[in-house]
């Protein structure tokens, strides 16, 4: 029981429950640095560790913490998180620190962390909440990678520095795409996804609102 509960909290958040692709979250950073490959790994890293550390922390003490300030810890646990991370990468990887820019600080804000903190590491023990931080990690890394992948793919004709497309002015067949590197790339990109996962999980889908009135029903008056 406690195996596959594990399993559903570290797979669903893929495919069945993507915090990107069903619940519209983490996009700024998604449209803002996946125009490279190496940034988007990096981000990528940097989330899914804070999401890990977050959801155990407050999960240990989640039965000692009052409603009255629950939020203000919350935000406490994840802004340390976030600040250890950012210290690492100013020393270890100043250049890809500068390039990441405000967005690494931004994480803070990621409605996917706080959100997975209250929705379920204060209702679950250590191991599922480290799991479920994991998952959702993983579900926000992919939808990153495969987008940078295709932008960074087809916007410069390589990827990580490698050249995989020949490019026309090397002699080669490819023509690089500059709109590729545009943030609107990674709107259209994800919005595909979205698409493309919700026609193949219906159950995804989102009910309408309301529904259209016939032409022929509408009265004159």
């Amino acid at each position: 029981m406690v195996m596959s509960e594990a399993r559903e909290a570290l797979t669903r958040p893929l495919l069945d429950e993507n915090p990107v692709t069903l619940q519209v979250l983490g996009i700024c950073s998604a449209l803002a640095i996946t125009n490279s490959l190496y940034s988007a790994l990096i981000m990528s890293l940097c989330l899914t560790s804070v999401l890990a550390f977050s959801n155990v922390s407050i999960s240990l003490i989640r039965r000692h913490l009052p409603n009255s300030v629950r939020i203000i810890v919350q935000m406490t646990i994840i802004a340390t998180g976030v600040i250890v991370v950012d210290e690492l990468l100013k020393a270890y990887a100043p250049d890809t620190a500068r390039t990441l820019s405000v967005f690494v600080g931004l994480i803070v804000t990621n409605c996917i962390v706080l959100g997975r903190a209250e929705a379920y590491a204060v209702q679950h023990n250590v191991g599922l909440s480290f799991m479920d931080g994991i998952g959702n990690g993983l579900g926000y890394s992919l939808i990153l990678i495969a987008t940078a992948t295709i932008r960074e793919l087809f916007g410069t004709g390589g990827l990580l520095g490698i050249n995989i497309l020949q490019l026309a002015r090397d002699g080669g067949w490819f023509h690089a795409n500059a709109l590729m590197l545009l943030p609107p790339s990674a709107f259209f990109i994800i919005g595909f996804f979205i698409w493309g996962l919700r026609s193949w999980k219906k159950d995804q889908v989102e009910k309408r609102d309301f529904a259209p009135i016939p032409v022929g029903e509408i009265s004159s008056d």
